[in-house]
């Protein structure tokens, strides 16, 4: 297992933590079956039977692991930390036993570039699309960081820079949802790593005595792939044919009748906002958080935009299969294709029409700005395309101010 680290309360009932490192686990499984690699800290950076190590990764969660951790939790506690509180003669006349439970995990999966350019291209775009969508509270980056950092500074701002030894960059994306967090970032020079972690695993709903850790690492593993899923969603927007008609249209759910979904409407629109960033959330939502999201996104309090009205929006974007709530759970969920389309919605309206709505405004363009970036560019040559497409349909506008 390697490492294992015991923390042991002094005073009866000598309460213990067992931290135990599952990539040094891998790593000495790997190495036993001849499988080569290169290891970073707790990060394969190159693996020459890639399917081999993840079978050996894979054993961890199945049942025999149980066995395992046992085997590893009471081989040490007893004769190596208790011993110091309670000799062994009176561990055996007391008849004092521990028993195990998983409290905290973290599930991590990895993805290997073949170019470390190409890797920091691809999640800096990732990152920059998804941080508004998804209402990231925080997105840290540490420049030329040698190493990821130990300690915090109280009252840190939401993106942090550190000058060191220039090595590489480190982008840090975080989600939290209650105790349950969602993680990206960079590691080393060509892997990104998304993590899924439990800072109580109460939280999972499946258990937590170890005999569960089977269970646990699937629902992690669960939420990385879903945490990821969603990024990519969220990123990557997609339009069918003639939804854009088919939207404010009414729709049928259940029995009932009820009104469509207007983009045009700011409380609907706001609505979206609130659902796509809710779209990642591990064990889905409820009208409540769903409310609190939209107060958090807009400043509104309850009584502009109260529960009812939330739950009433809800039902609106079941009806357009934007928003799937499974069975008589009360509990909604944002389905991949949903999360697409609402993505590519809000970008529609908000980076594409209303920018080149508020161009055209001016038939000649302002001072350049410092900063000119790609889509800088594209903005400015879309402005002048449209003054000549409106030019040709005849159709005026009014200069700004």
């Amino acid at each position: 297992w390697g490492h294992v680290t015991i923390k042991m309360s002094g005073h009866p009932p000598f309460g213990a933590q067992i931290i135990l490192n599952g990539h040094e686990f891998v790593a000495r499984q790997a190495a036993a079956a001849g499988i080569a690699f290169t290891k970073a800290g707790n990060c394969f950076t190159a693996i020459a039977d890639p399917a081999g190590l993840a079978r050996i990764a894979d054993a961890l969660s199945q049942d025999a692991t149980v066995g395992r951790l046992g085997q590893v939790c009471q081989r040490w506690i007893y004769s190596a930390c208790l011993c110091f509180g309670l000799d062994l003669d009176e561990q055996q006349r007391s008849g004092f036993g521990y028993g195990f439970a998983v409290y905290q995990l973290e599930y991590s999966r990895n993805l290997i570039f073949s170019e470390g350019a190409r890797m920091q291209q691809v999640f800096d775009a990732v990152v920059d699309r998804t941080r508004s969508r998804l209402d990231a509270p925080k997105i840290r980056t540490i420049f030329g960081a040698a190493r990821r950092p130990y300690r915090t500074r109280k009252g840190s701002s939401a993106i942090e820079a550190a000058i060191e030894t220039p090595t590489y960059d480190l982008t840090v994306f975080k989600l939290h949802f209650g105790r349950l967090t969602g993680k990206a970032y960079t590691k080393g020079e060509r892997v990104l790593r998304f993590e899924a972690i439990a800072h109580n695993t109460a939280d999972l709903r499946c258990g937590r005595m170890i005999e569960k850790f089977p269970q646990i690492v699937t629902q992690l593993a669960g939420i990385a792939e879903r945490f990821a899923t969603a990024l990519d969603c969220v990123d990557t927007g997609f339009l069918d044919d003639g939804i854009l008609d088919e939207l404010p249209t009414g729709s049928t759910l259940g029995a009932s009748r009820i009104g469509g979904v207007d983009l045009n409407r700011p409380r609907m629109h706001e609505a979206l906002r609130g659902v796509l960033a809710l779209a990642p959330a591990p064990n889905g939502f409820t009208v409540a958080e769903f409310a609190a999201k939209v107060h958090a996104l807009t400043g509104v309090d309850d009584s502009a935009y109260n529960v009812r009205q939330a739950g009433y929006d809800l039902r609106k974007l079941r009806g357009k299969q934007l928003v799937d709530k499974p069975g008589r759970a009360r509990r909604y969920h944002v389905p991949p294709l949903a999360a697409r389309t609402i993505a590519a919605l809000l970008t529609l309206r908000d980076q594409i029409i209303a920018p080149i709505l508020a161009g055209v405004h001016s038939p000649k363009m302002g001072r350049k700005p410092a900063h000119w970036t790609r889509v800088d560019r594209d903005y400015e040559r879309i402005r002048i395309d449209m003054q000549t497409l409106f030019t040709d349909l005849a159709i005026e506008t009014p200069l700004a101010a």
